[in-house]
């Protein structure tokens, strides 16, 4: 039998990159919540590949970015954290932002700015990192080729990857690198187990992205998704309670919607994908709750695995 080999990848990049999306498809699972919006990922996820006798530990990051809330320093803070003792950094750059072919003119150029920030930074630390062009199915060949130029001589990279995590192009190449210079060593997880997360916070991470992704530009980030309880019946089935909270009444009338269709629409969806990714039937109940100070309390940050005092 081949000696057990294990490596601890940290995925680093500014918000919206893709991390999440390539995290889940070297996975083959669902494991961080995607969406349109920045800052989707909070908190530390970490996603479970095997690659025959390699086990490769992924670390989804939040999106380093400048912060200005104390939520923001704990998410930014988590995600350089996440390169303490990794045997390999991958730096996630959306492509499309950086050639100027995303859809947003604005997030593009922040994109760009936290992108070259991120470069200098792991230059400064002197951390080899291998850079992942994502979403390159948008960008024309030559400007792809300057744009890869422009970031190597920006970067210290071992290796570059041009992938549409999406659709999954290119993403086998870097597993394949990855498994190849993997240490050896224990698993750190069942071969069987995809993530790390309990269950009951992969049940708030899927609420929250469905509520993201139904709410759009009215409530774009003020929101957090707590599992209350998970009670298990004789059926097989779970029962599960789930409070969102908000920051206002007005944002809690927004989430509810008219006539509670809103909230039934973001439950019915949150519900589908819990019963797809725990494989039993879910009775899910939302409630949502006005909590003007949840971005400042401890408890949310302990709850979340980020640092208070960061």
């Amino acid at each position: 039998m081949a000696e057990q080999r294990c490596a601890v990848v940290a995925v680093l990049g500014a918000p919206n990159a893709g991390k999440s999306t390539l995290v889940n498809t070297l996975v083959g699972s669902k494991v961080a919540a995607v969406t349109q919006k920045v800052q989707t990922t909070r908190a530390l996820v970490r996603g479970i590949a095997m690659r025959d006798e390699v086990q490769l530990v992924l670390i989804d990051t939040p999106g380093v970015f400048a912060p200005k809330r104390r939520l923001d320093r704990a998410m930014v803070a988590a995600a350089w954290s996440a390169l303490e003792g990794a045997d390999a950094i991958l730096h996630v750059v959306d492509a499309a932002a950086h050639a100027g072919v995303g859809k947003n003119t604005a997030s593009d150029a922040h994109a760009v700015a936290d992108s070259t920030s991120i470069a200098a930074k792991l230059k400064q630390m002197e951390l080899a990192s291998i850079l992942v062009l994502n979403k390159v199915d948008a960008v024309a060949r030559p400007a792809l080729l300057e744009l890869t130029t422009k970031l190597v001589e920006e970067g210290l990279y071992t290796d570059v990857f041009m992938v549409a995590a999406k659709n999954g192009d290119g993403v086998g190449d870097i597993a394949r690198t990855l498994a190849e210079r993997a240490p050896e060593g224990p698993w750190l997880f069942p071969e069987d187990q995809t993530m790390d997360a309990p269950a009951r916070v992969l049940a708030a991470e899927i609420t929250r992205e469905k509520a993201f992704l139904r709410l759009h530009e009215e409530l774009p980030y003020d929101l957090t998704v707590e599992t209350e309880t998970w009670e298990e019946r004789k059926d097989g089935s779970a029962k599960i309670d789930q409070t969102i909270y908000v920051a206002r009444e007005s944002q809690r009338k927004i989430a509810i919607g008219a006539k509670g269709a809103t909230i039934k629409t973001i439950g019915e969806l949150a519900r589908k994908e819990m019963e797809e990714a725990f494989d039993r039937r879910i009775h899910l109940f939302l409630h949502v709750k006005v909590d003007e100070n949840w971005t400042e309390q401890r408890s949310v940050f302990q709850r979340l695995g980020l640092d208070y005092e960061a």
